[in-house]
């Protein structure tokens, strides 16, 4: 079976993109905006727990996880069509 490396990718993009949106929101909610960086502001450059940072954590997220995602794939066929 093989993998569709465009689908996937864009799968992964969505998925770790929206949740930390959706995280980032959560604590928002519960904790207030800091402004603080937190560890993935180290990894993700201007990510931070605020409203603005909640979307520079979406497109970072998205474009990490697109990119992880189309490389996971690919190895994953490449690999698999040797067996």
């Amino acid at each position: 079976m093989r993998l569709n490396v465009k689908a996937f990718a864009l799968t992964c993009g969505l998925v770790w993109g929206l949740g930390l949106f959706i995280l980032t929101w959560w604590i928002i909610a519960f904790d207030g905006a800091t402004g603080e960086a937190t560890f993935i502001g180290r990894v993700y450059r201007g990510y931070n727990l605020s409203p603005m940072g909640s979307f520079i954590g979406l497109i970072w997220g998205s474009i990490d996880a697109l990119i992880g995602g189309a490389v996971f794939a690919w190895l994953y066929n490449s690999i698999a069509s040797r067996i």
